[in-house]
């Protein structure tokens, strides 16, 4: 793969900057950038906090990136699921969240072991019961998600590790494999297939090697977030998923994507997701539920991705580029 570049830009170079809501993504900004350790960016959040012209912060105090690797630029959305449950196995409630084993070594068993065999049986790992295995199967590709129990409460669970697999894309098997066209398939399509389809399913669902865990997530509402990598709730429509090697987590970016409804907006990177990997590569958080998701199942485009950096950060990556 080739060595990133970097391209300073200035502001007047972004589609539709002036247009944006630039309040909408500072106030997401400042939901994490008290995290963020790197002396400018403790710095700017500083500045933030203090109360700015949200416009006007941006354009003083950050130089736009464009950072490239030689790969194509893709947009995805995800999803908070909903998902159906019960603390206690019965019923239709068959299929279990666990939580993170201790003491495993990566990677571990494959997805097809963990589900075939009984490492995991008797642990006391189990945090939910669920009634659809293929709804586990997309809150794994998810990440998170909410559970809405048999005794009419909700819990959240996030994200809580992976048995070291890497992730592989059975919307891509099904595709390989002459079932559909790449541009046919969608999360509902998957969900349709396999559930017409259930052994083949099953062997469909164990070609993605990668199995993740959960945890519980207790000190946020069930009507906040979900929590993104930062450990703090992600915003519908102004959170992204990103590479952290390649954008900082917290940084605010902005996107331009192209397809049926282009967008160009001020995001912040505030989350990831073992299939983000790259310089032009995020996942755009679209919300809560069904509806959210089969909006998220949608989104497969193209277009460019730009960094927003503290100005001297940007000078450093991109001095050949000043005028």
């Amino acid at each position: 793969m080739a060595d990133e570049t970097y391209t300073l830009l200035d502001f007047s170079d972004l589609r539709g900057w002036t247009e944006d809501d630039h309040q909408a993504g500072l106030d997401v900004f400042l939901i994490t950038c008290a995290d963020m350790q790197a002396a400018d960016w403790v710095t700017l959040c500083d500045l933030a906090r203090q109360g700015q012209e949200a416009r006007g912060f941006f354009e003083t105090l950050f130089a736009p990136v464009l950072i490239e690797d030689g790969r194509d630029t893709l947009f995805t959305g995800y999803y908070e699921p909903e998902l159906h449950g019960a603390r206690r196995r019965g019923g239709p409630y068959q299929y279990p969240l666990y939580r993170k084993p201790d003491g495993i070594n990566e990677p571990w068993l494959t997805r097809r072991e963990i589900e075939q065999g009984a490492a995991l049986d008797a642990k006391g790992l189990e945090i939910a019961w669920i009634d659809d295995p293929v709804d586990v199967f997309f809150l794994q590709v998810q990440g998170s998600g909410r559970v809405r129990l048999d005794d009419g409460s909700v819990i959240r669970v996030g994200y809580g590790g992976t048995n070291g697999h890497d992730y592989s894309s059975v919307g891509s098997e099904l595709v390989r494999r002459g079932v559909y066209e790449t541009h046919q398939v969608s999360a509902d399509v998957i969900r349709s297939w396999v559930r017409r389809n259930p052994e083949a399913g099953r062997e469909l669902l164990w070609t993605n090697d990668s199995f993740v865990f959960f945890r519980e997530i207790e000190d946020v509402p069930p009507d906040q977030g979900p929590i993104g990598a930062m450990g703090r709730p992600v915003t519908p429509g102004r959170t992204i998923a990103v590479d952290p090697d390649m954008a900082p987590l917290g940084s605010p970016v902005w996107i331009e994507t192209t397809g049926d409804a282009p967008l160009a907006r001020l995001m912040v990177a505030q989350d990831t997701g073992s299939a983000i990997k790259g310089a032009q590569r995020a996942d755009i958080f679209i919300g809560t539920g069904d509806a959210a998701g089969r909006r998220a199942g949608r989104i497969r485009d193209g277009g460019r991705m730009i960094v927003l950096m503290p100005i001297q950060r940007a000078l450093a990556l991109a001095p050949r580029t000043v005028q």
